[in-house]
């Protein structure tokens, strides 16, 4: 079983990529390895942010996230 990083409302950014936008978590969702077939439900999360007012999700492997030490609302990124 892997370990969680996250929980849900942390704060966190793509690494090594400056440009990459805050983005909130969201929740852990259920991912099938293809070549297993095997669901993994605590690597992948789903995740929130905005840009220029509008609402994007996307979901990461926890392992290319990092964790932001000050936190905000969308009005505060």
């Amino acid at each position: 079983m892997i370990t969680r990083k996250f929980k849900p409302g942390d704060w966190v950014k793509i690494k090594g990529k400056n440009d990459s936008p805050k983005m909130e978590i969201l929740k852990y969702i259920s991912k099938e390895d293809p070549i297993t077939g095997i669901t993994n439900n605590d690597s992948v999360v789903e995740c929130v942010y905005y840009k220029s007012g509008e609402r994007f999700t996307r979901s990461i492997h926890q392992n290319r996230l990092l964790k932001l030490r000050e936190t905000g609302g969308i009005y505060k990124a």
